[in-house]
This record gives structure tokens, C-alpha cells and sequence, in this order.
């Protein structure tokens, strides 16, 4: 199923999106894209289908509307950007829903982790798949309605994709979305992990916002190991990361901030454990990098959700 490098998107024209997962991420993306005049369709689910409302509703800082999506359970269709916002628990069920890939022209990932690049590009090809991240706290409410709650929302991506998706990436810019491309696809990668892991793995083990964790000497203490052991396992993995500047940015989290990991534990869901300790563990151990603060709060979570 590899592809080549696909049709690059017009600047001002008319682009089709299909978006693979429609939770808080895919459907805040598909949200703002339809608002700006572009075609959306939501691949859900069979079971999800029949609840799936025609008119996706949001609420944000960025504005609060509705819009009318497509919906589908297939991609089989051609479309101008694929993008894949599945848990990473789900990822592999959802490439299912892929029948044919050759009409494709960019697949952007918004996953957690680093490891679904590698197998998305032996799947879809190296030039087809754009990795991206983003940063952001938005929940899926009720299907079709997502509440955006943080005040940021901010979205890194490949430049390897810059020729195809900088009229899109224009297009949230002008929505209020902070974007940019990103050349070193180590550094793209390990920042949003860096900051990711230690938040959402000391949330969640335990029970507390970010702002209870940073009043917490002991919670704290083990936010900034975390931070510092992710920080130099990305290093020695080939990016650029400062690991005093990520410890530092906890603090200007909103105090209430809870992460995805908690909200799933509290859901009674599967986290993303290993997509997102998995890598900092992994790696840690075969470099001989001391990871005991992640390792610790790894565990403390495993025997939460079992």
C-alpha cells in the first residue's frame, strides 16, 4: 500500500479532508477545517454511525459553531489530507477502515508517541506520511460535540509535508491555531514527549491536576525527574531539547489542567501507557539511561488500570 508523494493542495482551493478518529483532537481539526470552507469526513465506526450527528459542534476559545460534515466508515474515496487521530491503543483497528490508500494525498498523524511514524511510513510510504504534533486539551463531550478548554492549541509539523499542506496550515493560522513546520522530525517528535510523558504520567498516577501536582513537593519531584529522564533519552535519540525550559512550562498550565491518560483512567479506559512511557523506557534501558522516576510512575499506573 505504499504511495508516492500525492497531489499537493492549491493554495486557496477547495481541499478534502477525511479524518480518522473524532474525538477531542480529530474533532476539533475537522471543526476548524469545515469552518473554513473546506470538505470534512468523519470515518467512524459502524457501531458510532448511527449516533454521529451531520453538524459537528464546538466550543472554544477559538469560537464557538457548528458545521456540517460528510460521514463515512470506509476510506476508500480520494482525499487531499488523511488525518489520523485515534488513540494509540486503537491505531491498528482504525487502519482497517482503509480500503484503498492510492487516492490519498498527505496522511498527517496526531497521535501520542513516536513509534506509529515507523509503522504508518512501512504501511503508507516515507513521503506520503507527514508527522505532526499537537498540543492541546479538548474532549469529546457527546458525539459530534467537542469542547476545546484550553487556551492554547498548537500544531508542529514535518516540512516534509510543507508543500503540500501549507495552504491548510494557512488556513488554521488564520482560525487563531498556532502552527509551523519543523524540519528535524527527532526534535518535532521528542518535544511533544518530553513534555507529554512526565505531565500525563504524574497526573495520572496521581489522581491530580497539574496544579495539585505542583504543590506537591513529593509530585513534584517526580514531574521534573520524568521531564529530565525524557528529556535525555530524546537527546541521546538525536533532538534538541531543554529539559530546564519544558520543567519550567508546567508551571504556566492552567491549574485545573487534567491529562488524556487521566480522563481515560477515570473513564475506565485503557491509557496509552506504552505509546507514551513505552519510548522513554525502551530506549532508556537499551542506552543505560536511569529512567526510575517514569519507571515508577509507569508502574503505579499499570496497577491502577489492571
Amino acid at each position: 500500500m505504499a504511495g508516492g508523494q500525492g497531489a499537493q493542495v492549491a493554495k486557496g482551493s477547495h481541499t478534502r479532508h477525511a479524518i480518522l478518529g473524532m474525538g477531542g483532537v480529530g474533532g476539533l481539526v475537522g471543526a476548524l477545517l469545515a469552518s473554513a470552507g473546506d470538505e470534512v469526513t468523519a470515518v467512524l465506526r459502524k457501531e458510532t454511525l448511527a449516533h454521529f450527528p451531520p453538524r459537528l459542534s464546538l466550543e472554544s476559545p477559538l469560537g464557538s459553531f457548528s458545521v456540517d460534515v460528510q460521514r463515512a466508515t470506509v476510506v476508500r474515496e480520494p482525499f487531499d489530507v488523511l488525518w489520523i487521530a485515534v488513540k494509540a491503543t486503537h491505531l491498528e483497528a482504525a487502519l482497517a477502515s482503509i480500503e484503498d490508500a492510492s487516492g490519498l494525498g498527505a496522511i498527517v498523524p496526531l497521535l501520542n508517541g513516536i513509534d506509529h511514524v515507523s509503522l504508518l511510513r512501512s504501511r503508507f510510504g516515507d513521503e506520503r506520511v507527514v508527522p505532526a504534533t499537537i498540543s492541546v486539551e479538548s474532549e469529546r463531550v457527546a458525539p459530534g460535540r467537542i469542547v476545546h478548554r484550553s487556551p492554547f492549541l498548537h500544531l508542529s509539523v514535518s516540512t516534509c509535508g510543507e508543500a503540500r499542506l501549507s495552504p491548510v496550515i494557512e488556513k488554521l493560522r488564520a482560525l487563531g491555531c498556532s502552527a509551523n513546520f519543523i524540519a528535524d522530525e527527532p526534535t518535532l517528535l521528542w518535544s511533544k514527549l518530553a513534555f507529554l510523558a512526565p505531565f500525563a504520567l504524574t497526573t495520572s498516577a496521581a489522581r491530580r491536576t497539574i496544579g495539585e501536582v505542583m504543590g506537591d513537593h513529593t509530585w513534584k519531584t517526580l514531574l521534573d525527574r520524568s521531564c529530565r529522564e525524557a528529556c535525555a533519552v530524546g537527546a541521546a535519540s538525536g533532538a534538541r531539547l531543554d529539559s530546564a525550559r519544558i520543567v519550567e512550562s508546567f508551571a504556566s498550565l492552567p491549574k485545573g489542567t487534567r491529562s488524556s491518560m487521566q480522563k481515560d483512567l477515570a473513564a475506565g479506559n485503557a491509557p496509552e501507557l506504552e505509546a507514551i512511557a513505552g519510548p522513554i523506557l525502551t530506549r532508556g534501558r537499551q542506552l543505560g539511561i536511569d529512567v526510575a522516576a517514569t519507571n515508577e510512575l509507569a508502574d503505579a499506573i499499570r496497577a491502577r488500570a489492571t
